[in-house]
């Protein structure tokens, strides 16, 4: 079947997330000026550049079949783990992470490409596993092809980007008809880590006071002794499930297996976590604890964005950017910016515009008739949700500071132009929709 037509593109995803784009570029201009009402940067006319590059990017994408892109797939993917490799050895540090490649000031963040060319490859397994029955292998191979690229990233280290990964992986499956078993299981795992390596913290640094059933957490050999225990206990568990074939013995195991790969991923996480990263989560838990230090970053945020009120200050009225108040305020803190100056008004129309594109991501992945292209779109939407929801939730406090950016609206051409490419493949999804 021929090609329907350019004209049949989603048009109102395409204009979201160009209307969004064009926020980034007013406000990452508004991030360069100074108190004194001088320009003192020009990232947003890279920004522009990369803008546009990336909306040509999405149109030749929407014109392009999405269903070449099945076998190559795995080419991509490859690829993409060519250059993380080479970028943990050779590439350039900022901001604490070797993340980036490239030549003077040109240079690229191959872990933003990497989350397309996962998706793509994922979904292609997924799309060609679909008539096997079991879930295990199925989910096993996704972790796998997931945690590779999530591994890299995290070496570099990269723990927010790396994050990324697991709701792509988690969403994907479940829309695959993975076992929701095996989703919960990796969902329940990675919250009970995240507790357990925070509470800790929340000890020794908020509440200040002596809780030795929180502070063994730490303890190696208590974790170790912990361990062995529930080991033991998965054992008889196991052995009652082959002999019995009773359903609570499955259960048993199942809960046992979680607190186990908890607590020993909790430990390795305290081992391999630098300082910062730490105090990140300290200062989400109460920003106070550090207010001149890793809490700076937080109350500035969330001043900026109460100083805002309902309307905002005005655009190019705002103080805490042209004070140079806010640290990365071009990237992580744009929301924070856009906030001051355009108030609660303009933050609903920022998240109406995100809700409108994971809206369209979500209705192209039911309305198509290709399992492929479902399964991309998956992807995709968790992308952009969790991109959103991480970045404004850490500019306002609610979220711990992890430096992901706010896709088509934080500076960055790396960030921009693979978010663009996700939108050009729903586009082409969408245009074929119902073709097999």
């Amino acid at each position: 079947m021929k090609i329907r037509n350019l004209l049949d593109i989603d048009f109102s995803l395409l204009l979201a997330a160009v209307t969004l784009t064009v926020f980034g570029v007013l406000f990452i201009y508004s991030s360069g000026m100074s108190s004194a009402g001088v320009l003192v940067s020009t990232e947003y006319i890279k920004q522009i550049i990369w803008g546009i590059s990336g909306l040509i990017l999405a149109l030749v994408l929407a014109m392009v079949d999405y269903q070449r892109l099945l076998g190559v797939s795995l080419y991509f993917y490859l690829g993409t783990l060519v250059l993380l490799t080479y970028t943990c050895i050779f590439g350039h540090t900022v901001n604490g992470a070797r993340a980036w490649i490239g030549i003077g000031s040109f240079g690229i963040q191959p872990s933003e490409f990497a989350k397309i060319t996962t998706i793509l490859f994922l979904a292609r397994y997924l799309h060609t596993s679909k008539q096997k029955n079991d879930s295990f292998i199925r989910f096993l191979v996704a972790c796998v092809i997931v945690f590779i690229p999530m591994g890299l990233v995290l070496i570099q280290p990269d723990f927010g980007t790396s994050l990324v990964f697991i709701p792509i992986l988690l969403v994907m499956t479940f829309i695959a008809g993975v076992s929701i078993r095996y989703v919960i299981f990796l969902g329940a795992f990675i919250g009970l880590t995240g507790t357990i390596m925070v509470l800790p913290l929340w000890q020794q640094y908020i509440l200040r006071n002596s809780m030795p059933s929180l502070m063994i957490l730490t303890n190696v050999r208590f974790v170790g002794a912990t361990v062995l225990a529930l080991a033991l206990v998965g054992i008889i568990a196991l052995l009652g499930l082959l002999l019995y074939k009773k359903h609570y013995f499955f259960w048993i195991l199942y809960g046992v297996a979680i607190v186990i790969f908890s607590l020993g991923a909790s430990t390795f996480s305290h081992k391999v976590l630098k300082d910062y990263q730490l105090m990140r989560l300290i200062v989400f838990l109460d920003p106070n604890v550090d207010p001149k230090g890793a809490g700076w970053n937080i109350i500035q945020s969330v001043t900026a964005i109460g100083s805002g009120g309902l309307v905002g200050k005005g655009y190019l009225q705002g103080t805490q950017s042209h004070y140079r108040f806010l640290p990365q305020q071009s990237t992580d803190f744009i929301f924070s910016i856009y906030s001051e100056e355009w108030g609660l008004m303009g933050g609903i129309l920022v998240f109406a515009l995100f809700m409108l594109i994971c809206l369209r991501l979500l209705r192209i992945m039911h309305a198509t008739s290709d399992t492929f292209g479902s399964y991309i779109t998956a992807g995709l939407s968790s992308m952009y949700i969790f991109h959103f929801l991480i970045n404004v939730g850490m500019t306002m406090g609610i979220m711990p500071i992890t430096g992901i950016p706010l896709l088509f609206m934080s500076y960055g051409g790396s960030a921009i132009i693979s978010a663009m490419t996700g939108i050009g493949l729903a586009l082409s999804i969408h245009v074929r929709r119902f073709v097999r």
